[in-house]
């Protein structure tokens, strides 16, 4: 009797979905022919995934449960991994969440529901007096505007934040060397013929083949879609995800405040609301200071789609920042550290693109259009922190054994939350902030 033989597996993108589903594939099909691909070596300075970053908050701090269940499970390896365990730092998160917000009350409610893994969570409810003593007076003057006096801070000690691309890469290392094999090439579109994905075409006109093609590629997906079969509706992302831009930038310390960012949390402010989303400070103690992002998240739509601006070279779509997104980040540390902090000089000011769904969830999924096909990203600005544990999940999707309340959760054809209700779809236009 013979035994079938693995299908292979092409896997665009090594961000977090692709680097993680490299390594769980890997590892649960040892014989099979694994390629991973990417436009740049997973050893490059510097590269375009919104997962390449100095650092990464990482949380199960969620209002829906099912996210804090996974956070939960991707702490544990984040603690325990020997691959990226040397990269976490477990120094706390700090929610300000001004107005109405219930965000403080549904997580605290998520981990007393999922049990006692939840129930060994160092996480408070504090009032504005208590949080402004913290860290030796940290965020005394960040902006509490409109927040519960009472208990309007959430504190969980037990979160913290990755060093974002030493991590990406000491996975993506891992799976190489489980026999992965990299390849640096830059895919323009996935062949499809007669109904079956039978791989992808890079720039230079070389064409990779294999059994099943994987999308991990984040915010250029839906141009990647497009340009695969123009005419084909069915195969586009259409309204399924956005391409969206959040700015970020570093912040010199010197002195005291250099020595103690290794005792310093991750904070986050949606202070001033009328501003945008939440801003929030990382420390990055290697470097010797803070990384920021803004409040203003934007799209860069064309006729059809949102994607990253086609500037002269990729990498610019993410280093070439307007002077207004520039300032945006510059009232993190307003929101943060007050009018003093606010003159702090900044750095190294990037865009970070990653594609959001309008729920804010994942699209781990076969694509409906075309057999042989699966997507895998919509990371939605939140993705990082599960990178221990997303392989797993897209193993199990292309395996047809994904739990199904996830198949439904994450599913390509999923039903969307109504446009009204949908937040986080910025109508903000790149092109506006120029």
């Amino acid at each position: 009797m013979t035994t079938p033989s693995e299908p292979s597996y092409l896997i665009i993108g090594s961000g977090v979905f692709g680097a993680s589903t490299a390594l769980h594939l890997i590892r649960s099909h040892p014989s099979a022919s694994i390629t991973l691909v990417d436009r740049d070596a997973f050893t490059a300075p510097v590269r375009i995934a919104a997962s390449w970053d100095w650092n990464k908050v990482i949380r199960s701090d969620y209002t829906d449960i099912v996210y804090t269940r996974l956070g939960l499970e991707a702490q544990s390896l984040w603690r325990s991994d020997p691959i990226i365990k040397e990269f976490y730092h477990e120094s706390g998160v700090v929610w300000i969440n001004s107005g109405d917000s219930r965000f403080g009350q549904e997580a605290m409610r998520n981990y007393e529901e999922v049990g006692e893994v939840g129930a060994k969570q160092d996480t408070q409810r504090l009032g504005v007096e208590e949080a402004k003593g913290l860290w030796d007076g940290y965020l005394k003057n960040a902006d509490f505007t409109d927040v519960d006096a009472a208990k309007g801070v959430l504190v969980n000690r037990s979160c913290g934040w990755a060093e974002a691309k030493e991590a990406l890469q000491a996975m993506i290392q891992a799976a190489v060397d489980l026999g992965v094999k990299y390849e640096v090439a830059e895919v323009t579109r996935a062949v499809v013929e007669d109904g079956r994905c039978k791989g992808a075409l890079t720039s230079d006109g070389k064409r990779l083949e294999a059994d099943r093609l994987v999308l991990c590629t984040g915010a250029y997906t839906p141009k990647l879609l497009i340009d695969s079969a123009p005419e084909w509706q069915a195969l586009h992302a259409g309204e399924r995800m956005v391409a969206m831009g959040v700015t970020e930038a570093t912040v010199p310390l010197e002195g005291t405040e250099a020595e103690t960012l290794d005792s310093r949390p991750a904070a986050m402010n949606d202070n001033p609301r009328e501003r945008g989303y939440n801003a929030g400070c990382l420390p990055l103690p290697k470097l010797s200071a803070f990384k920021c992002w803004g409040q203003v998240i934007f799209r860069n739509s064309t006729e059809t789609i949102s994607t990253p601006p086609e500037l002269p070279s990729h990498k610019e779509a993410q280093w070439n920042v307007p002077d207004s997104l520039q300032d945006d980040v510059r009232w993190a540390l307003r929101s943060l550290f007050g009018e003093q902090g606010s003159k702090k000089p900044m750095e190294n000011f990037r865009i970070c693109w990653d594609a959001v769904t309008p729920s804010e969830d994942f699209i781990i999924s076969p694509h409906s259009a075309a057999a042989g096909l699966y997507v895998a990203t919509c990371g939605s600005f939140h993705g990082f922190k599960f990178l221990p544990v997303l392989g797993k999940y897209v193993v199990e999707m292309l395996e047809g054994r994904l739990d199904p309340a996830l198949q439904k959760k994450w599913a390509w054809d999923s039903e969307q939350p109504p446009k009204a209700t949908r937040k986080t779809l910025s109508r903000v236009e790149y092109k506006d902030l120029l």
